[in-house]
């Protein structure tokens, strides 16, 4: 088995560092194959931009979109991205270690999806989903929050980290991966939310230790439930008779909020 971790975290020593460190060393324990890209470490330029293309279709105006497709016609596209996309095709199992800012991923991780995710080689209107390139493999955000766990709940004042985290679940099975439940560490900062200073090591200490049963497993794992292309009527809608499985994808066109 292999797995390629993505680490989005400016600070070598961090928290988020150490827990992607923790799953190379615990799968390679293991037995499994660890590759992994330090974005910061890198220099990843995380802004999609003509200068990165060395052939364009067009001089006079910059389409990102139009730009990736022709690259990956061409097989041109820039040589950071084909080596991110070598190691994503080598894997069973991608995990994504970052911390949470301003309730999103740090713009370099986001970034890292506008431009490895390219349009054309990554996917198109008919390759996505079940048909898109990394249909099989497995995917994980390994994410760390300042605040507790309730503060994260579906009554916290934080929002409910499940929503939070749809949109970077969905880009992932948009291109063909199978994610599994987000692994959340809460209460890093030892001033968190709702938690005492003196509790902190032990807090952390326990999230290691969660975190290293679970991948002595983590193969096995179910995926989390999303909608396949079969759910889509013509109009892009979701059919009547297919499931729901998010409040961002719903038959009803109200919100409860009662």
């Amino acid at each position: 088995m292999k797995a390629h971790i993505v680490l989005a975290h400016p600070e070598p020593k961090s928290f988020n560092a150490h827990m992607a460190a923790l799953a190379r060393d615990t799968l390679q324990d293991r037995g499994w194959q660890v590759t992994t890209t330090d974005l910061y470490a890198m220099g990843f330029d995380p802004c999609e931009r003509a200068a990165h293309y060395q052939d364009v279709s067009d001089a006079g105006r910059f389409d990102a979109q139009a730009e990736q497709r022709y690259a990956s016609d061409n097989k041109t596209l820039p040589p950071e991205v084909r080596h991110e996309l070598d190691l994503l095709d080598q894997s069973d199992l991608v995990i994504l270690q970052y911390p949470m800012w301003w309730h999103m991923p740090p713009a370099i991780l986001k970034g890292w999806f506008d431009r490895v995710f390219v349009y054309g080689d990554v996917y198109s209107s008919q390759r996505k989903i079940e048909n898109g390139r990394f249909f099989g493999k497995k995917a994980m955000l390994s994410l760390t929050v300042a605040p507790s766990r309730d503060a994260y709940a579906f009554d916290g004042r934080c929002g409910e980290i499940s929503l939070q985290l749809w949109p970077i679940n969905f880009s992932l099975t948009y291109v063909g991966f199978s994610a599994l439940e987000p692994q959340v560490t809460y209460g890093v900062t030892s001033g968190a939310f709702n938690a005492r200073p003196e509790d902190h090591e032990e807090r952390l200490q326990k999230a290691q230790d969660d975190y290293v049963r679970r991948l002595q497993n983590i193969e096995n794992e179910a995926e989390m439930p999303f909608n396949t292309m079969s759910d889509w009527g013509e109009d892009g809608r979701i059919k009547a008779s297919a499931p729901s499985h998010s409040p961002f994808i719903r038959h009803s066109e109200r919100l409860d909020y009662s």
